[in-house]
């Protein structure tokens, strides 16, 4: 049964793209608690992501699972390993191919986002983005957008990769700034780079 279940939640997420627990749990006629239990492996599994009282579809709103999905600012093919989510209202996700493009749209939406999560660069565990630290102008490519920057939980783990790979460590609002800035040719943090 459970297995038919989460087939069930996985076709109604298809065709709704999020939904809140509360919802599912009456189209299936199962508690909340249930619905939770059959989640949580679609979620493990990376299918589904949760969000505030539900849960959506992981990719970012294809209806075909089977498309690859492409970043919302360059259009670039997404790679989970570096992969910049935006939680918008309505349990939306858009998603960044990382987090250069990730700050860019971030800063284009403003207020718009609710949340935005990203993988720390080290230690490939999801983390907030707004309370990340990120490296710019480092001397490693990762063969993504560039100017690359590099987003770390701990300010210590950041500098210390500066330390290895050059670069400077900024906090979220201004990553956002400086990276809008060196797009724009106007690269005026340049002076406070190593």
């Amino acid at each position: 049964m459970p297995i038919e279940r989460q087939q069930k939640v996985k076709e109604l997420l298809n065709e709704n793209h999020s939904m809140k627990i509360s919802e599912l749990s009456k189209k299936l006629d199962v508690s909340e608690m249930t619905i939770h239990r059959d989640l949580k492996p679609l979620i493990d599994d990376g299918t589904a992501i949760k969000t505030f009282g539900g849960v959506t579809l992981a990719h970012g709103g294809n209806r075909n699972p089977s498309t690859v999905e492409a970043c919302v600012f360059c259009s670039r093919t997404i790679n989970e390993r570096l992969t910049y989510r935006l939680i918008l209202p309505n349990n939306q996700i858009e998603m960044a191919c990382c987090a250069h493009c990730g700050l860019l749209r971030h800063r284009q939406l403003g207020d718009k986002v609710i949340q935005a999560i990203c993988p720390d660069f080290f230690r490939q565990t999801t983390i907030s983005a707004s309370l990340a630290f990120y490296v710019l102008d480092t001397s490693i490519d990762i063969g993504c957008c560039q100017p690359q920057i590099l987003p770390f939980e701990w300010e210590e783990h950041a500098e210390k990769f500066v330390k290895g790979f050059g670069g400077k460590v900024y906090r979220f609002s201004e990553a956002k700034e400086a990276i809008f800035q060196k797009m724009n040719g106007n690269d005026q943090c340049s002076s406070k780079h190593h």
